[in-house]
C-alpha cells in the first residue's frame, strides 16, 4: 500500500473566506501513485472547514450571508459564552460546525473520483493567521 501524508497552510486575510484547493489535492494524488484508493483531508483548526461544493461565486456569497445569519460575528461575551473565556470567536466555532471537518474522496484511476461540478474547499472562519490542513493519501 502507498501513503502520502502533506500539510498546507493557510492564510486568509478576511475573517471568513473559501480557498479552492482541488488542483492542490489532484497534484498531491499524482505524487503519491495511487491509482485507487482514498484522500482524507481535514481542517486541523476549530474555526475552520474543508468542503466540497460547486465553484460558483454565487453561491460562495450565499454561504457567508447564511452563515452570518445563523451565527453572526459579535465579539460581545453577552452573546456567546465562548467569548468570555477572552476569545471573539464563538461565530467562528458554530459556524465551522455547520460546514463540517472534513473530506473524504475516492481516488480512481490515479484521479478524484467527483461528480459533475464538485471542487473541494478550504473554509476560514476566524481568519488572518496561518492554519494547517491535513492531506492523508493511501491505496494502491
Amino acid at each position: 500500500m502507498k501513503a502520502l501524508t502533506e500539510y498546507l497552510t493557510f492564510t486568509v486575510p478576511e475573517r471568513m473566506g473559501f480557498v479552492n484547493i482541488t488542483d492542490r489535492l489532484e497534484q498531491l494524488v499524482a505524487r503519491s501513485g495511487v491509482q485507487e484508493g482514498l484522500l482524507l483531508c481535514n481542517a486541523m483548526h476549530i474555526t475552520a472547514s474543508v468542503f466540497i461544493n460547486d465553484d460558483e461565486p454565487g453561491l460562495h456569497a450565499d454561504y457567508r450571508r447564511w452563515l452570518e445569519r445563523l451565527a453572526p460575528f459579535d465579539a460581545s461575551p453577552s452573546t456567546y459564552h465562548h467569548n468570555r473565556t477572552g476569545e471573539d470567536n464563538a461565530d467562528a466555532h458554530l459556524k465551522r460546525q455547520v460546514m463540517g471537518r472534513e473530506v473524504v474522496i475516492a481516488i480512481t484511476a490515479g484521479r478524484l473520483d467527483f461528480g459533475p461540478w464538485e471542487q473541494v474547499f478550504y473554509g476560514e472562519f476566524d481568519g488572518r493567521r496561518a492554519k494547517r490542513v491535513l492531506v492523508k493519501i493511501i491505496g494502491e
